[in-house]
């Protein structure tokens, strides 16, 4: 192979990659920095890390917290909100969910206390509110959030307004439920949605974000 044939084949090949990458590029910036395929959430452009829920407003309920208490969620107006969905015999993802909820509650220091923090119980068989007392105390979220218990016929309405599932499974032993936590803002708004995945971080960038709106 002669040297002008070499060179004319790195320019060809040198242009190849050229339009790969203009190419690739234009398809990150026209999915939001997600590649097609991934399961990331899509960007807010509040700033938000959630998935974009696109301000709706949230659904009011009224419930009974651990210390026996009647809490609506319109109460908390004026303050963002974290809502999440748990129960207290979870041998996984609630209890870690409550620490990362907690480890948020530190992070945010003073601004702690400007931010609302409730719990719906999906397991009304076994959460009364002694259960989600002790819980709460295990956990150092008594007096961060309310723990909010009920009846079926209580909560089963708060689970289908936010389309969280919640069944027994067969075996008795557990509950079978959506791992879902909302961020409201203070209009009462939803903001942004978080899985199982969720980092504490992002929920402390989040609240932070809606403190100063």
């Amino acid at each position: 192979m002669n040297w002008r044939l070499a060179s004319r084949l790195s320019v060809v090949t040198l242009a190849v990659l050229v339009v790969v990458i203009v190419t690739l590029w234009g398809t990150r910036i026209h999915t939001g920095g997600v590649a097609p395929g991934s399961t990331a959430a899509p960007s807010n452009t509040s700033g938000l890390q959630g998935t974009d829920l696109g301000g709706a407003s949230a659904p009011d309920f009224r419930l009974t917290d651990q210390f026996g208490q009647g809490v609506s969620l319109s109460q908390f107006r004026g303050k963002p909100v974290i809502l999440t969905f748990l129960y207290t015999h979870c041998p996984d993802q609630c209890p870690l969910t409550a620490e990362k909820l907690h480890a948020v509650m530190q992070s945010l220091g003073s601004d702690a206390q400007r931010v609302g923090v409730l719990a719906v119980s999906t397991d009304p068989k076994r959460d009364t509110r002694v259960a989600a007392l002790d819980f709460s105390k295990v956990h150092k979220m008594e007096n961060y959030w309310h723990f909010l218990v009920g009846t079926h016929d209580e909560l089963s309405p708060v689970w289908s307004e936010y389309a969280v599932y919640a069944t027994p499974e067969t075996s008795g032993t557990g509950v079978r439920h959506s791992l879902a936590i909302f961020v409201i803002d203070k209009q009462g708004r939803e903001r942004a949605f978080f899985g199982d995945d969720v980092m504490s971080a992002q929920l402390v960038t989040d609240l932070q974000i809606l403190l100063r709106e």
